[in-house]
């Protein structure tokens, strides 16, 4: 499954006067490493009198180097791009066996490759406690423990909208216990390196869609298409590489990622940075997502149009069904399956499992509650299909036509799964009001034990 999606991204400056500019660097083309598909990029920049020259950072990073040749009151930058979207798995990674648990050493080469990853200062008294409070557990889980710093980072600092320019301090973060995506990413890329893991800052681009359908239990996601820019952080494991960490969201980076630099300080990741002479500035700034192609899948194998196309036909065979009197019934074995764990066995061969009676249970009480009201439920025994041990179960409703009812105490049948479950006191309670009920002294019942053989 894949949507392949087109972002355009507009930036715009306005001057009260002429402004000489100096050479202006811009980092908005995806890094090299970035796993999302980029199936086209383009950049336009004003004025058009400019020379450009495309250059890569000490990090790799793509980055476009403008100048431009004359006096300017204007000056935009422009990007599209088509990206296909097609889901990832952000764990589909091997560590090395010397790095799967915490904490482990680099090797030495790679130690001096990672150096400029690893590089702290003193923390101040702020940044201490918050460490002190993580401490340094050992033998642990190595991806269980940066998704745990990741998760923590995310609960601890509420996110909110800075238009203030740079980046705030790990300090500062945590005694606001707030900040933007920017700074949560450089608070989570000093806790990293202070626990001896090689980490990075990274800017990029974030594209989020407008689930198919709202999940059972999460959040819900998206409400619409949407995209903007957006930081998080890099974590160097060996066996594995870059694995990028969203304190914004506490997930792992995903398709919706996508990176347009990654670098030890957030100074060299900024989308664009230059100078001008003084002038006042307006500033515009603007982004768009389309999507211009999407693949037929399961949660959504026709497009609206299709879809909306299918239900007008549908109303119209209605209607001709029931000008010629034509009456359909349903058979007497529907399928059902379940939409959480459609794969597990229960739902394709097996007559038994750990939740198929349970759903089977509540549907049966709710179309009762529908369309019987005061029937009767009956749950016993179903078919039994040769070469299997045991009869299947079968949950059904019997009702009268003319609405008297035929059990009016649906309490009395317990549940699948009780409220509380049976235990040996309540085997005891239940035989002795049993002989009560025959008329029988309450300790005539006999205690039975299976044979501890079968166990």
């Amino acid at each position: 499954m894949s949507i392949k999606v087109a972002l355009t991204h507009k930036t715009s400056y306005s001057y009260d006067r002429l402004v000489t500019m100096g050479p202006q660097v811009i980092r908005l083309r995806p890094a090299p490493h970035c796993r999302t598909n980029i199936l086209s990029y383009s950049l336009t920049l004003e004025p058009g009198d400019h020379f450009l020259n495309w250059q890569q950072d000490p990090f790799g990073n793509f980055l476009a180097r403008m100048v431009v040749n004359e006096q300017t009151k204007t000056f935009s930058v422009t990007v599209d791009l088509v990206a296909e979207m097609a889901a990832h798995n952000p764990f589909d990674f091997f560590l090395e066996e010397s790095a799967r648990t915490y904490p482990f050493t680099y090797e030495p080469d790679l130690k001096t490759d990672l150096l400029p990853y690893l590089a702290t200062t003193t923390p101040d008294a702020l940044l201490a406690a918050y460490l002190a409070d993580i401490g340094k557990p050992s033998g642990v889980s190595t991806i269980d423990f940066v998704v745990a710093l990741n998760q923590k980072v995310q609960g601890d600092i509420g996110y909110l909208i800075r238009l203030e320019p740079g980046v705030q301090s790990p300090a500062e973060t945590l005694k606001k216990r707030s900040g933007s995506c920017r700074d949560s990413s450089w608070l989570l890329v000093h806790i990293l390196r202070h626990l001896g893991l090689a980490a990075r800052f990274v800017s990029g681009y974030l594209i989020q869609l407008k689930p198919d359908v709202k999940p059972l239990d999460g959040p819900a996601g998206a409400e619409v298409d949407f995209t903007d820019l957006h930081a998080w952080t890099e974590v160097y494991l060996p066996g594995a590489g870059w694995i990028g960490l969203d304190p914004t969201s506490g997930l792992l980076a995903s398709e919706g990622h996508i990176p347009l630099a990654a670098t030890p300080s957030p100074a060299t990741a900024a989308p664009i940075s230059g100078a001008h002479t003084k002038a006042e500035v307006e500033f515009d700034f603007a982004m768009k997502i389309t999507r211009i192609a999407e693949s037929p899948r399961v949660t959504k194998p026709y497009a609206d149009e299709q879809w909306q196309a299918i239900l007008e036909l549908g109303d119209k065979v209605d209607e001709r069904l029931k000008t010629g009197d034509v009456r359909l019934t349903m058979g007497g074995e529907p399928t059902f399956v379940s939409s959480t764990d459609m794969e597990a066995g229960e739902w394709m061969n097996q007559a038994v499992g750990p939740t198929k009676r349970r759903y089977a249970e509540d549907l049966v009480r709710r179309l009762t509650q529908s369309f019987a009201p005061g029937g009767l439920m009956h749950f016993g025994q179903g078919k039994w299909y040769p070469g299997e041990q045991l009869p299947r179960w079968a949950f059904a409703t019997y009702w009268r036509h003319d609405g008297e009812p035929l059990w009016e105490r649906a309490d009395l049948i317990d549940r699948e799964v009780p409220v509380k479950p049976a235990t040996v006191a309540t085997a005891e309670a239940f035989a002795a009001g049993l002989c009560r009920q025959l008329g029988l002294p309450a300790d005539s019942a006999m205690a039975a034990y299976e044979d501890a053989a079968h166990f």
